[in-house]
């Protein structure tokens, strides 16, 4: 792991992705078949619009550091990854034996107010695999969410619903951008969850 990606300048836009994994046929008398073979990781491309060489000077020295795709690092994703229930309270995994892997729910408690909303993401402390919420929850309950756990979640584990760190690698060992005579640039990155 090495470093965080740097919060300023912030993205102008994201487009973040959900990648699972399906093998599927289909028979001649079209019948189809499919099964999961496991695994889920979010993608996303990233970019900047029209900012300045010194402006996006430590974002370059931050991906020269990265050695392209050799090391893996947290984002923060403002647009993505802040809380949308304005839940408060700290959240902990309140179970009676440990979760496994490959769960879907997980009781929790710790909701002084507000909700845990559908859509948003969260990470329990002990994974660096990101979760998303499939249904609302406004009190202490079943936190359901998806992709399955990828490994175990014991009793009393934090649970991070609000400036959400994704772990990740650069997709591409090659990056490279335009400036012009106006001495503002574009520039467009794509990264891949790693867990």
């Amino acid at each position: 792991m090495s470093g965080q990606y740097p919060e300023t300048p912030i993205f102008e836009a994201i487009n973040f992705t959900t990648k699972n994994f399906t093998l599927v046929s289909t028979s001649l008398s079209g019948r189809t078949q499919s099964r999961s073979i496991g695994g889920q990781r979010w993608e996303f491309s990233a970019s900047y619009s029209r900012i300045t060489r010194e402006e996006f000077a430590p974002v370059m020295a931050f991906l020269m550091k990265q050695r392209g795709r050799k090391e893996t690092f947290t984002i923060k994703l403002p647009q993505i990854g802040q809380k949308s229930g304005a839940v408060e309270g700290t959240v902990r995994s309140n179970l009676t034996t440990t979760l496994l892997a490959g769960s879907t729910t997980c009781a929790v408690d710790g909701i002084t107010s507000g909700t845990l909303k559908a859509g948003d993401l969260f990470k329990f402390a002990n994974h660096t695999k990101v979760y998303m919420i499939t249904a609302d929850l406004s009190s202490d309950g079943n936190l359901e969410f998806e992709p399955p756990s990828v490994s175990a979640v014991p009793n009393n584990t934090a649970i991070t619903k609000n400036n959400v760190p994704i772990s990740v690698k650069l997709e591409s060992d090659v990056h490279s951008y335009k400036l012009g005579s106006s001495s503002l640039l574009d520039f467009e990155i794509d990264f891949i969850e790693a867990t």
